[in-house]
């Protein structure tokens, strides 16, 4: 049943003044005083407290131990389990054990957007709808008993009427003091919520919750929030709102930051250190006891950051991405001098493999589940060979040549009769999973979507032969440099600089060389267009996805370019439908190997 979000909060929390809640029911910030009372007495104990604040991040649309691109029971190498069914039973376990008063259970953001069952209720059965369905993820998590989640920057990728409509759904704040109203510059959600904690003493500890996001989404999700939106930096919003909580009587103060917890960036110049600032967070406003850390997709069991002016530890964690743990932040307290104190804080993480699924969770969405998998089973079209990305981080393999193919003919439509139609047209692709594949036969959506994980969209942008090549040498850097005559280990060939798979592009349109016995900056060798050396100063049209055309992975040139065309359905869709409308997918039409690998003038391979 949809909740109205504002009969749960107030009207005064989502015009910015935060929320605060006393014993389960809404109370004005402001009526929180401190408690009375004078020190613990001569010769008596002191009073003390613990209670334990858990959390996840980047659960990603996530709910079933599933993977609706395999359609069967996730697994990975390392026997990784996902899910909010799976963390619901940590969840009542450690509720079980610690007493459910004296805990909370708060979210670092992500959580709409990353598998096809989200995907369907955003975009399929969208839960915008005039009597549309209630999000899966917002009724797993009201069953469960969120108290708060902050917004990730995924959270916009489906637009703000999606969002909005979730945030309606939840019966806990989605929190953002950092994500501000474009016109006023007053938050555009409620920045704070305060949970009240009974305590045996007769004295509540009152815990403040601050949610924070990341400042990328004025680059990612321009389309979506140009205009509407701002989002400043993590650690200027935390120094305002800080104090004001420690002001009203907060005794701790927890940060919900989107925000990796070291000060680098995939996106270079572009957002420097402000991507990921938890850290610098931790480091620069006093005032913060610990930190649930998301967006990095890292497993963070436990990191201490002294805070520059206190000289006390802040206590950062970070539980693994889709479920996959739980972080347990324990905090021990003690009352003196009238109020109550963070005498230690430390963090672990729960693995969500060690554990069933919470069977009240999945019956809850039994049937979201089964019309989901119903829906990516679908058959859109034959293959006549079986394909696969397993050596597409080091082949031209026909799978990545697909995507290059849908994306060219798309952006050739889109700028058909235009004054940029004449031009040559190059496409970018990157291998997103070295597991995707389609099979010699049947290719159903989830075949299809499998490519596309993400929900990027496409652009086309101007480049020069110039820029080009600084593009491809800029993508090289991937590969480890590896001596001519020196042994080739495929498991130790890619990633340099832990560069992921999705921050290399393969370019299309184009013929080159590697040469991975040089150094970065100086591999692409042979490159020519139609047979001819690149001139420099040809203009060619770029197929590029939205995330590298906004600065995605600090690519040189892209961002700057002028856009020529955009399209603002996601690739992943525009792929199912060229299967649909072609019917047979054959890979004489679009597989050649266009780029290799060598050394000293030696193909690798």
């Amino acid at each position: 049943m949809p909740l109205n979000r504002r009969t749960f909060l107030g009207r005064s929390a989502a015009a910015g003044a935060g929320v605060a809640i006393a014993g389960g029911a809404a109370v004005p910030a402001q009526a929180l005083e401190h408690g009375a009372g004078h020190g613990h007495g001569h010769g008596r104990p002191p009073k003390r407290y613990s209670f334990t604040v858990m959390g996840t991040t980047d659960l990603h649309g996530n709910v079933f131990n599933w993977d609706y691109f395999t359609d069967k029971e996730f697994d990975d190498k390392a026997r990784n389990d996902v899910g909010l069914a799976k963390i619901s039973t940590l969840v009542n376990r450690v509720r079980e054990e610690k007493g459910r008063g004296n805990t909370l259970l708060i979210d670092a953001g992500d959580t709409i957007q990353g598998t096809q069952l989200s995907y369907y209720y955003a975009k399929i059965d969208p839960i915008t709808a005039k009597h549309g369905p209630v999000h899966p993820m917002a009724q797993a998590m009201n069953a469960i008993g969120y108290d708060a989640a902050a917004l990730g920057n995924h959270e916009f990728n489906y637009g703000i009427p999606v969002l909005r409509k979730f945030e309606e759904q939840c019966r806990f704040p989605l929190l953002g003091a950092n994500a501000l109203d474009a016109k006023t510059l007053r938050p555009a959600f409620p920045p704070y919520v305060i949970k009240r904690l009974r305590t045996p003493h007769g004295r509540d500890v009152r815990v403040a919750v601050l949610g924070l996001t990341n400042p990328g989404i004025a680059i990612w999700d321009k389309v979506n929030v140009q205009g509407k939106m701002t989002f400043p930096g993590l650690e200027e919003q935390a120094a305002k709102w800080v104090p004001k909580l420690r002001s009203m009587g907060a005794d701790v103060v927890i940060v919900s930051a989107h925000s990796g917890s070291s000060g680098t960036s995939s996106y270079g110049d572009q957002l420097p250190h402000i991507e990921n600032a938890a850290g610098l967070v931790a480091e620069q406003v006093p005032g913060i006891d610990a930190i649930l850390v998301g967006h990095a997709h890292s497993e963070i069991a436990e990191y201490r950051v002294t805070n520059k002016e206190t000289g006390k530890d802040v206590v950062l964690s970070e539980p693994l991405k889709w479920g996959q743990r739980l972080t347990l932040f324990d905090f021990d307290l003690v009352w003196e001098r009238g109020r109550w104190s963070v005498e230690k804080v430390g963090a672990q993480v729960l693995n969500s493999n060690t554990v069933d699924e919470d069977p009240k969770i999945t019956g809850l969405l039994v049937d979201e589940h089964r019309k989901v998998v119903s829906y990516v089973n679908q058959v859109i079209g034959t293959s006549t060979a079986a394909m696969t990305t397993v050596d597409a981080p080091w082949r031209d393999e026909p799978l990545i040549d697909l995507i290059n193919h849908v994306q060219t003919e798309t952006v050739r439509a889109g700028l058909a009769g235009g004054e940029w139609a004449a031009l040559p047209l190059l496409s970018q692709a990157s291998c997103f999973s070295r597991t995707a594949g389609i099979p010699a036969g049947e290719v159903t959506i989830k075949d299809a979507a499998g490519l596309y994980p993400f929900e990027n969209t496409l652009e086309a942008r101007l480049l020069t032969g110039a820029q080009i090549k600084d593009y491809l040498e800029y993508s090289a850097r991937y590969y480890v440099r590896t001596a001519a005559g020196a042994p080739v280990d495929t498991s130790k060939l890619t990633n340099a600089d832990n560069i992921p798979d999705y921050n290399y592009d393969v370019v299309s349109g184009l013929t080159y060389d590697i040469d991975i016995a040089q150094p970065a900056g100086s591999r692409i060798v042979n490159l020519s267009f139609e047979g001819k050396a690149l001139d420099p100063a040809a203009r060619f049209v770029l197929a590029v996805n939205n995330y590298r055309a906004s600065g995605g992975g600090n690519f040189p040139h892209v961002a700057g370019a002028q856009q020529l065309w955009a399209n603002p359905d996601e690739i992943r869709n525009t792929i199912i439908t060229w299967v649909q409308a072609e019917k047979t997918v054959d890979p004489a039409r679009f597989a050649s190997v266009d780029w290799k690998l060598t050394r000293d003038g030696t193909p690798v391979f």
